[in-house]
């Protein structure tokens, strides 16, 4: 049981990266690969400002902070130096790594018990991993209320016009420029304030935890797809947190089944790449389906 409770927790604080990610792959419609860097950026900027005695609400705002500012390094290069966004990415988040690494002086950095999110505001008296629950819902939510208020402004269905045919919003008159530049920094500040609360949960952070993380919130993102296709936008963002515990159960079972840890990474991209293949899978099955009733 306490397995199944820790897999639940691990997913609600996942899933709020994997919110971040849905902004500039669903929303604004194309990769950002700045969120490998932008992850380890947050969870080294938080541990490095806890351990110098800063509060943890205090280094998760510099967090989501410093993770604008990465985001707004990439919005740069491909909105005004017009970088593809893929490789854009991949620079800043190249650029990142040496960043991280002058920000915590070394690769990885241990974070005692007490100073964390985790163990404050009475959510260590609650049964173990209740704690990641409770705070990962109270963040989520906000997270939520926040992005449906803004989405749902000028400013917000500007974004959205932008990434759904950025030719007809600039005809409407709408800078797609700032508005690449608004969709990338706030995905990357989520990103980084979730690697500040991962980076608490584990008790350390690491220059190298941000490999592979894009594979572990487009799961979350697609598999909320598969579960709730064709639902509205705000509806949407609450898939996106389903789809991260369901990937993070998937994944505990697999691991139960005796596979070796090592395989994870390779585990996530195989179900990633199923998750991707399931609608095209499910639509020829359904052709050839009624094609033998025709048949008949």
């Amino acid at each position: 049981m306490n397995l199944i409770v820790s897999t639940i927790s691990q997913g609600f604080i996942w899933s709020i990266m994997a919110i971040g990610l849905f902004i500039t792959f669903r929303i604004l419609d194309f990769p950002d690969m700045t969120v490998e860097g932008s992850f380890p950026l947050g969870a080294v900027t938080a541990v490095s400002l806890i351990q110098s005695g800063h509060s943890t609400i205090y280094a998760l705002c510099i967090a989501f902070i410093f993770g604008c500012l990465a985001g707004f390094a990439t919005a740069f290069l491909y909105a005004k130096l017009n970088v593809p966004i893929l490789l854009a990415g991949i620079l800043t988040m190249t650029a990142l790594y040496s960043i991280n690494l002058r920000i915590l002086g070394k690769a990885n950095m241990s974070l005692t018990k007490s100073a964390n999110i985790f163990n404050q505001f009475g959510l260590d008296k609650l049964p173990t991993n209740f704690n990641g629950i409770i705070l990962g819902i109270i963040i989520i939510a906000l997270i939520i209320f926040l992005l449906i208020i803004f989405l749902n402004t000028e400013k917000g269905q500007a974004v959205i016009a932008t990434g759904d045919n950025e030719t007809m919003a600039a005809s409407l008159g709408i800078n797609t420029t700032v508005m690449k530049f608004i969709g990338l920094m706030v995905s990357n500040g989520i990103v980084a304030l979730t690697g500040g609360l991962i980076a608490q949960q584990n008790g350390f952070a690491d220059v190298n935890m941000g490999i592979g993380v894009i594979v572990i919130g487009l799961s979350a993102i697609i598999i909320g797809e598969v579960i709730y296709p064709d639902v509205p936008l705000s509806v949407r963002l609450i898939t996106v947190v389903i789809g991260s515990i369901v990937y993070r159960l998937i994944l505990m079972i697999v691991l139960q089944l005796g596979f070796n840890t090592n395989d994870l990474k390779l585990i996530s991209a195989i179900i990633l790449a199923l998750c991707l293949a399931l609608p095209t899978i499910r639509a020829q099955f359904l052709k050839t389906l009624r094609n033998g009733v025709k048949t008949k």
